[in-house]
């Protein structure tokens, strides 16, 4: 087949800058990007949430794409396509939109995160079957349909079941990654009994009342990757740190690659990204202190000279951190730092951050609403950014932060330890801690704070995090290896 021939959709329930829950949203805003570059021809499907401006991302309405019936076995719903380009680069991405589902309700939600669970679980359904009839009436026929996590978990099952004697499928391959190995779309089974026929339904992955979107979609997903050689291992090998997930990727091993995750360098990078106050690079550094001025400001935080600040870009939930950051604030405040945390999920996290934030007006702030734009200015503002997640299979953001000379604080799991070395007396580009508690946490960034008061020290830290070389390129050359070796079978 001709090397331009290779088409491949990417489904996700996020996306960014449309819509941002984890680092998911990081990673599809540039890796299709980087295998259009490889090759393949790419393009997106996501839900268009209620949330989602159309205006500001210049979505435009499909007329060909409008009245898609979706069929949900006792009723027929149905599905518009709004359409824009990625930004910074021309890959259709297409919003699936039907008005009952997604106008005033949410992102999607689960069992473990709350949300109107029987609307929910509807609407997920909904997505999946949509996407295909989508493709369908588009024309457009993908070689590969690469899903992410367990909000597109749902279509290897259908690919092989009700779709099986579709021609217009014949020969589509799928792939699932799995980002977040404690996301596994938790939903009510009676919900997709009554929507989807029973040859779909009795093949779910069930524990108990409830389908496990994410283990259905990698029992019947051709092929599954994570975003690191480290997760993978860990999630192949420690079955009780992967919520039940162990088993089916145990038993597809052989199928299972673990692939680290890259950043698009032209949007992520300080000499030329036009979202932060001012440019800077490795030879001129000066810019640095620049942002940091202005995101204190953005904060309403005073500025002092010499006194670092560190910041926290997390989901409130105790997957991503949030419970350890709580526990160890006390610590934190003590250490004579100011400290940004942006974030939004559970309120009772998000209560306990502001009024903590209150207490402390001139050392903490929270910021619930940051956009695209707050992110770069924090990101290229803060001196260390703090990553108190505990499962991380890769992440995007201390990518972005050692090339802005953001210096990372991090619990060593997953495909941290591969991307940050370790500080030693010679080298390093960040700091990691191994033991999951607040005294091991805030001694980890009392170490980071001494090396930050060392002024030469400290530079030889950024300048050696900057010098990283973080692109897409080797680890998309390794998804292209994949791809190919798969549609070949």
């Amino acid at each position: 087949m001709a090397r331009r021939n290779f088409k491949v959709l990417y489904v996700s329930g996020e996306v960014s800058p449309f819509v941002r829950i984890s680092a998911l949203a990081d990673f599809m805003a540039s890796f299709p990007q980087a295998l259009e570059e490889e090759g393949f021809e790419a393009r997106i499907m996501m839900p268009k949430y209620g949330t989602i401006n159309d205006r500001k991302f210049r979505l435009h309405d499909v007329l060909r794409l409008s009245d898609i019936e979706v069929n949900l076995r006792d009723k027929t719903e149905l599905l518009h396509v709004k359409v824009t380009a990625l930004p910074s680069s021309k890959i259709q991405t297409y919003f699936l939109y039907n008005e009952k589902y997604f106008k005033r309700n949410g992102l999607f939600t689960d069992i473990h995160n709350g949300g109107d669970l029987k609307g929910n679980t509807e609407k997920v359904i909904f997505f999946n079957v949509g996407v295909l009839e989508t493709l369908q009436r588009l024309g457009w026929k993908p070689d590969i349909i690469h899903c992410h996590d367990w909000y597109a978990g749902l279509l290897p099952l259908l690919l092989k079941t009700v779709y099986a004697s579709n021609s217009f499928f014949s020969d589509v391959k799928t792939v699932l990654t799995i980002h977040n190995v404690y996301r596994q779309g938790i939903l009510p089974f009676k919900v997709f009994q009554k929507l989807l026929p029973e040859e779909v339904s009795s093949a779910l992955y069930r524990a108990g009342d409830n389908v496990n979107m994410l283990y259905t979609g990698a029992e019947h997903a051709d092929l599954l990757t994570t975003t690191s050689r480290r997760y993978a291992d860990e999630i192949v090998g420690n079955g009780s740190d992967t919520y039940g997930l162990g088993p089916v990727v145990e038993e597809r091993k052989s199928s299972f690659h673990g692939i680290l995750n890259g950043i698009d360098t032209r949007q992520w990078n300080p000499s030329t990204d036009k979202l932060i106050k001012k440019r800077y690079a490795t030879d001129r550094l000066e810019g640095k202190l620049d942002n940091k001025k202005a995101l204190l400001d953005e904060a309403g935080l005073p500025f002092t000279e010499g006194r670092p600040l560190a910041g926290v870009i997390i989901g409130f939930d105790a997957f991503q951190g949030a419970e350890l950051l709580k526990e160890s604030l006390v610590k934190l405040v003590e250490l004579d730092m100011q400290l940004i945390i942006c974030g939004s999920g559970d309120k009772e996290y998000e209560k306990y951050f502001q009024d903590f934030a209150a207490e402390y007006p001139e050392q903490v702030s929270v910021r619930t609403d940051y956009a695209d734009t707050l992110l770069h200015l924090a990101i290229a503002g803060f001196d260390m950014l703090l990553m108190p997640g505990r499962i991380e299979s890769c992440g995007m953001l201390q990518l972005f932060a050692m090339s802005y000379g953001t210096i990372p604080v991090a619990y060593a799991g997953g495909g941290i330890v591969e991307t940050i070395d370790e500080v030693t007396d010679k080298s390093g580009s960040g700091f990691l801690f191994y033991d999951y508690t607040a005294d091991a946490f805030a001694g980890k960034v009392q170490e980071a704070l001494d090396h930050y008061h060392d002024e030469e020290r400290w530079l030889q830290l950024v300048l050696e995090a900057m010098g990283k070389d973080f692109s897409w390129k080797s680890s998309a050359g390794e998804y292209d290896q994949l791809y190919r070796k798969l549609l070949e079978e």
